[in-house]
């Protein structure tokens, strides 16, 4: 693609994102306040873009209400012109220039310029982003240039989407006086609502932005309240003490269905669960088999854990990557045979099965690990569910200390090469092992800027990736909410795919 051809792109996805139906239209004073009952404690971390990490999505609900983006995924845009007006690329691909929206002020009143920009991809996490951009440069105040060592096809991806929050901008100024940790006591950003207090463990409370760029919010006041237990999220929302119940299994959603008063929505998408074989990369483990993992894939029925935690509404897979995804593959799910499960394990040499040990459940669908667990001893491999709070659970599965088997999700967003990162190449975040083949594969996509070539590669390694068994994919994962009688618009699944309500300036309660 040419360089004014990407020009037109930029400026078409800006029209598309700023000035289509829906999204201009009367602006009105906030009135009113939303409550959302949250499954998790919200950690004061997620108040800071520089925190977020690739493939930690969670904090993104977050960033949606108080921050802003360069570009960022909006409804029916992948990477909408947001903080940047428009963006250009040079033909060796190697140079990135953003023009820059004038006269958006943080919400101290601080103006917002480049250097915000600069000082915001400095100061993100994300060793990929780092190690490919060689510098990023204030041209002026409403130009900011990124220069990468090499051509990469990624950058886009990996900056302007939720594959990391480094384009996600705070104040230089206000940081640099505060410090970071006084930055995430009382955060300052650019988006549509206002921080006005966190009590940990109980709610953060958010205010309308008026002077927000895009549009003006329509409700006065956010409360997300963190509620682990999800029958007492149920509970409230009945009660009308919250308005959105997030994250709602089979049976929780089937009393909403049920209460005429309520509406069961279902959103998410990016995530996939699967099953991951932390021991398989042993020579003496049993996973090392592929006709073990073979059978342990064949024991799953995906079909009946939709329907027991989603209702039914999370359509199994063979891949990990998302159909809606760029160069993704689609790969039917393997069938529930545990007939055929056992069979393999009699050839694998353990007719009578194995003791598999540890089952980790990626926190909080700890249901889906028993589910798992128990389709597995059906056919002999017996394993042991260990539960953990989610911080300990991603340090152990990052520095490699879990053993046994994983109900993984993967939720890297972007397109096939940057959902695979953390978990194809040996050296990914949660790989405990790699083909070499697939490792030299996968380097050599990375940096293939012919779109079709690098296609075929793509597409290669996925389907080597399910030949040889790697992961046992389940689901892609969409969970149900339950929504009140006072609300209008939730804002689910207007960035689709995407698990929770945004962009939060569209959300809507019933006027009087």
């Amino acid at each position: 693609m040419k360089r004014w051809q990407r020009l037109a792109v930029a400026i078409l996805a800006f029209a598309v994102a700023v000035g289509s139906p829906g999204f201009a239209g009367a602006q009105t004073k906030p009135e009113g306040e939303m409550r959302f009952a949250v499954y998790v404690t919200l950690a004061p971390a997620w108040f800071d873009p520089g925190e977020s990490v690739v493939g930690v999505l969670t904090p993104f609900w977050i960033l949606y209400a108080m921050h802003d983006a360069v570009v960022k995924p909006m409804p029916g845009v992948r990477q909408a012109p947001s903080l940047a007006e428009s963006w250009t690329v040079s033909e060796d691909q190697r140079v990135y220039d953003f023009t820059l929206r004038s006269g958006v002020k943080f919400h101290n009143g601080d103006p917002f310029t480049a250097e915000d920009v600069q000082f915001s991809f400095m100061r993100s996490k994300g060793s990929l982003l780092h190690q490919k951009v060689k510098e990023v440069v204030v041209v002026d105040p409403t130009h900011v240039r990124f220069v990468l060592h090499e051509p990469w096809p990624d950058f886009m991806t990996f900056y302007g989407t939720f594959a990391s929050g480094a384009a996600w901008v705070v104040p230089k100024r206000y940081v640099e006086q505060v410090g970071n940790d006084g930055f995430k006591r009382r955060p300052i950003g650019l988006g549509p609502y206002k921080f006005v207090s966190n009590t940990p463990g109980v709610e953060l409370v958010l205010e309308a932005y008026e002077e927000y760029w895009r549009k003006t919010p329509s409700v006065k006041r956010l409360v997300f309240k963190s509620i682990p237990e999800a029958t007492t999220r149920l509970a409230m929302l009945m009660r009308d003490e919250v308005d959105i119940a997030y994250l709602l299994d089979g049976s929780l959603a089937e009393s909403v269905k049920r209460n005429p008063k309520l509406k069961l929505a279902f959103s998410g998408g990016i995530g996939t669960t699967y099953l991951d074989f932390l021991d398989m990369w042993n020579p003496k483990s049993p996973w090392a088999d592929i006709r073990v993992r073979m059978a342990a894939s064949l024991a799953i029925d995906r079909k009946a854990i939709s329907q027991a935690e989603t209702l039914g509404a999370s359509p199994p897979t063979g891949n990990l990557v998302p159909p809606a995804f760029e160069y993704a593959v689609k790969i039917e799910a393997d069938p529930y045979d545990p007939a055929k499960a056992r069979q393999l394990l009699a050839e694998a040499g353990y007719p009578n099965g194995f003791d598999a040990g540890d089952l980790y459940p990626w926190p909080p669908y700890f249901s889906t690990g028993e589910a798992v667990t128990s389709y597995l001893g059906a056919i002999g491999i017996k394993t042991r569910v260990r539960t953990m709070e989610r911080a300990a659970f991603y340090a152990a599965l990052g520095s490699k200390k879990l053993k046994g088997l994983c109900v993984c999700v993967n939720a890297v967003y972007g397109n096939a090469s940057s959902r695979l990162s953390e978990t194809v190449p040996s050296d990914g975040a949660f790989a405990y092992g790699g083909f070499p083949d697939m490792d030299e594969l996968y380097r050599r996509q990375a940096t293939e800027t012919n779109a079709a070539k690098r296609e075929a590669m793509l597409h290669q390694l996925q389907q080597t990736l399910h030949e040889r068994r790697r992961f046992a994919p389940i689901y892609d994962y969409l969970w149900a909410s339950g929504v009140g009688p006072r609300v209008e618009e939730p804002a689910l699944m207007l960035i689709n795919p995407y698990p929770w309500a945004a962009p939060l300036e569209e959300v809507r309660l019933k006027r009087p």
